[in-house]
């Protein structure tokens, strides 16, 4: 069985203490919308929308991290889906990666703060 190295996740700590800062403002938002639903949350899975602002602003700062034309093929590659899925995620926000995708955006997303060129 292969072993995944962690050694390197020390790394998105600080880019995740970002996000969790950016997503601050929106909390408050979401308290309220739970307060007026009433209807229970319980044993179902998070859908996107206001209710995920951690992955809201993720999506944000990848789409901003973007640059040249074919970056989001690139990322699309790498995270092992098509372009319009990557689209569904990122833009549209009407759908959201696994768990294991969503950590290699934060994974891509620190190498691009940093100035590497990941893929």
């Amino acid at each position: 069985m292969i072993q995944p190295h962690l050694g390197k996740l020390h790394r998105l700590i600080p880019l995740a203490a970002g996000l969790v800062a950016a997503a601050g403002g929106t909390a408050a938002q979401v308290r309220k919308i739970k307060r007026e639903r009433r209807t229970s949350l319980r044993y179902k899975a998070l859908g996107v929308g206001p209710d995920t602002p951690l992955w809201n602003e993720l999506a944000n700062a990848v789409v901003a991290t973007l640059g040249p034309r074919g970056d989001k093929a690139k990322l699309a590659r790498l995270l092992g889906v098509s372009r319009q899925r990557l689209h569904l995620f990122l833009v549209a926000k009407t759908a959201h990666p696994d768990a294991e995708r969503t950590l290699q955006l934060l994974a891509w997303l620190q190498a691009r703060q940093h100035g590497i060129a990941p893929g």
